[in-house]
């Protein structure tokens, strides 16, 4: 079974704040699970997340350096 986190420990994982981690839990922006008043998390889910995140990043900028701009000769 996958490692369930809490908000302060998926804060310190992804090295964000806490208010950000409720903040986009709330907004749906993050996949997460509201158990009463407890916001959780899965670890294998959040990795898959941000794999996925990290991958439509690097289609976006169209040529693969993550948002990088060449300049202009």
């Amino acid at each position: 079974m996958s490692e369930i986190l809490t908000v302060d420990e998926l804060a310190e994982y992804l090295k964000m704040s806490r208010a950000k981690i409720y903040h986009m839990a709330q907004r749906g922006e993050l996949p997460a699970a509201k158990i009463g008043a407890h916001w959780r998390f899965r670890k294998d889910i959040i990795d898959r997340w941000i794999l996925q995140n990290i991958a439509e990043t690097t289609a976006d900028s169209g040529d693969g350096n993550s948002g990088e701009h060449k300049a202009k000769e």
